[in-house]
C-alpha cells in the first residue's frame, strides 16, 4: 500500500543557505513503518493526478501556517501567519484524490484544510488549545468513524491548534466536539478529520481504522 502525504515548508533561523526544508516528523515514519506502508511525500502542486493515480490514499498533515481567510469569505486578523502556497497545495490535493474517491485523512491543520476546501469556514483564533504537552477530553458521535475506533464516548486528545472549524462543510458531518464545543473531528464518506494529533500520541487503532477503511474500499471498488 502507498499513501501520500503532504509534507510543510520551514524556515530554520541561523541555518542559511539550507535553512528552507520539506520536512515530516518521526512519528509518521515509525507508525507507517509497522504496518509496511510507503509513504509517498507530496511538496509539490504539479504532477498530483499522476501521484494520485499511483497511491492508495491522502494524509494531509498538520501545519503552523494558518489558511489565508479570503478562502472562506473573512477579512485576515491582525498577528496571524498565512499561506497562500500552501493551502494551494493541500486544495488541489484533496480536489484531486477526492475526484478519484481515494481515502483523506486531514490532522490538525489538515482537518481546517478539508473543512475550508469542500465549503466550511475556520475560528481564526480559539483560546485553551495550544498547550504544549497538555490533553483535553472529546466527546465522540454514536455511529462516527471514532465510535467504531474507540467504543467510548469521551476520550482525551493532545492540545496544538490555535484555529477550529465554525461552519462545518456542507454534506460533512461532526464526529466529535470538545468541552467547549470547539468541533473535533468531521467526516464525509471516505474522507476523515480531526483536529488533534494522532501520530504524536502513537495511536496505533486510530492508525489501523484509517488502512482498513483503505483497504475496504479497494475490494469495493474491484
Amino acid at each position: 500500500m502507498i499513501l501520500a502525504i503532504i509534507e510543510r515548508l520551514e524556515n530554520i533561523s541561523g541555518e542559511k543557505p539550507f535553512n528552507y526544508r520539506y520536512y515530516l516528523t518521526q512519528y509518521f515514519k515509525d507508525i507507517f513503518d509497522k504496518y509496511n506502508i510507503l509513504l509517498f511525500p507530496i511538496i509539490s502542486e504539479k504532477n498530483i493526478d499522476k501521484v494520485c493515480n499511483i497511491c492508495d490514499g491522502l494524509i494531509v498533515t498538520g501545519s503552523a501556517i494558518d489558511i489565508p481567510p479570503k478562502y472562506y469569505n473573512e477579512l485576515p486578523m491582525e498577528g496571524r501567519n498565512y499561506n497562500i502556497d500552501e493551502f494551494r497545495l493541500d486544495k488541489k490535493a484533496i480536489t484531486i484524490f477526492a475526484k478519484y474517491n481515494k481515502p483523506i485523512l486531514g490532522i490538525c491543520g489538515g482537518i481546517q484544510s478539508i473543512n475550508v476546501c469542500f465549503g466550511g469556514s475556520l475560528n481564526q483564533f480559539i483560546n485553551n488549545h495550544d498547550l504544549k504537552n497538555s490533553t483535553h477530553k472529546i466527546t465522540i458521535k454514536k455511529n462516527s468513524f471514532l465510535d467504531k475506533i474507540y467504543h467510548k464516548k469521551e476520550i482525551m486528545v493532545n492540545s496544538y491548534h490555535q484555529q477550529s472549524i465554525k461552519n462545518v462543510a456542507p454534506d460533512f458531518k461532526i464526529s466529535a466536539i470538545s468541552e467547549d464545543k470547539t468541533i473535533e473531528a468531521i467526516e464525509r464518506d471516505n474522507i476523515i478529520g480531526v483536529q488533534w494529533h494522532p501520530e504524536q500520541m502513537m495511536d496505533f487503532n486510530f492508525f489501523e481504522y484509517f488502512i482498513k477503511s483503505v483497504i475496504n474500499i479497494k475490494k469495493i471498488d474491484k
